[in-house]
């Protein structure tokens, strides 16, 4: 009878954290195989699946054991949030399936003590997050008004990418934010950089490579976080003073031009799975923007560069030397100089900062 009982004794939220950061990778290949197994058919949810698994076994990896259990359950509400634009009941019910049966079986592979009590705990977690997540759905938030979009529209039909932070300050009028930031991206390198925004110091003092440690720059669907802290550095947090922000990614036709963030300056702030959708429109419509080819290079469409003078162009833009072109699109630094030198001829430039202006101004460089 000792044994029955020891079989169902309960599992502790730091053990179940434990087993969680000790069992990532075995978890991760069960969920690649269970994922397979279900056959999901429509793409779009299988993709949405995939990314919440992923992203809920990161989460898990980041969490501070030392942490108030008060203030992990926070954190672990945060994340539902964050998911909310790719969230339904389908895909949490698929989500719930496939973590039971990938940790029902590194259980009894590994044979782990309190087996059917860490299963309990896993259970009682995912009916939490089913419950909130109804909660979050029943929320009936009044939409905005289409007019601040219709305004949108209008301004950037008329406006060339030069104006942006004109744009941008009208962004946070209209959608009632005290901070909008763009963040460009540069897909050969996949690193980002703060371009524009309020305090343009602190703004483009922020670059990287995209990846784990800026996991929030690597989405392409909208995402809310109430709090950053579980996406974002601490540095980074401090440096713009972040409370609860929201993150817009800016596509075109699968092209990724970069990220908008709105936030509050510090404020703490609710947002619906419908407002964030509606937000969403503001990041299609500066994709279009971006993708629109300008009236320079309409007007100058007689200067024709080659796919490698283009190539050596942006990362020129990008601020890059000889030596790291050379090094990231593997030619000899000789073979650069004799690249660039051929784009101060083509564009009539003196030098290599007037190549980058000159580009920009005849609509080579967006």
């Amino acid at each position: 009878m000792a044994q029955s009982h020891d079989r169902f004794e309960e599992v502790t939220l730091r053990e179940f954290i434990f087993f969680m950061k000790t069992y990532r990778q075995n978890l991760e290949e069960n969920i690649r195989i269970y994922l397979n197994v279900e056959g999901i058919s429509d793409e779009e949810h299988f993709e949405a699946v995939t990314l919440l698994l992923r992203s809920f076994t990161e989460w898990f990896h980041h969490i501070h054991m030392g942490e108030m259990e008060e203030d992990i359950h926070n954190q672990l509400i945060d994340w539902l949030y964050a998911q909310i634009s790719i969230l339904s009941t389908e895909r949490l019910y698929l989500f719930s399936l496939i973590l039971q049966k990938a940790v029902t079986t590194l259980l009894k592979k590994e044979k782990i003590h309190k087996n059917d009590g860490f299963i309990m705990f896993l259970f009682n977690l995912q009916s939490d997050l089913l419950k909130t997540y109804q909660q979050i759905a029943k929320k009936e938030k009044q939409i905005p008004h289409r007019a601040p979009l219709t305004k949108l529209s209008q301004l950037l039909i008329r406006s060339s990418k030069t104006e942006l932070p004109d744009i941008l300050k009208k962004c946070e009028d209209w959608f009632g934010f005290k901070r909008c930031v763009f963040y460009g991206y540069i897909p050969w390198s996949n690193e980002f950089y703060g371009a524009v925004g309020t305090e343009v110091i602190k703004v483009q003092s922020m670059k990287g490579q995209l990846g784990e440690n800026f996991s929030v720059f690597s989405t392409k669907k909208p995402i809310f976080l109430k709090d950053p802290k579980q996406l974002i550095r601490q540095e980074h947090i401090e440096l713009f003073g972040l409370s609860s922000i929201i993150f817009l990614p800016i596509l075109c036709e699968e092209q990724l031009y970069g990220w908008l963030t709105f936030d509050q300056k510090g404020e703490a702030f609710e947002y619906s799975k419908e407002e964030l959708d509606y937000i969403n429109e503001v990041g299609i419509l500066l994709g279009l923007f971006f993708s629109r080819k300008s009236g320079n290079d309409r007007i100058q469409s007689s200067i024709h560069l080659t796919q490698r003078e283009h190539s050596i162009l942006i990362l020129l833009a990008d601020g890059h030397d000889n030596k790291t072109i050379a090094s990231m699109l593997y030619l000899s630094e000789h073979t650069v100089r004799d690249y660039v030198s051929q784009l101060m001829t083509k564009l009539k430039a003196k030098n290599r900062t007037q190549v980058v202006a000159i580009a920009f101004q005849s609509g080579l460089l967006h």
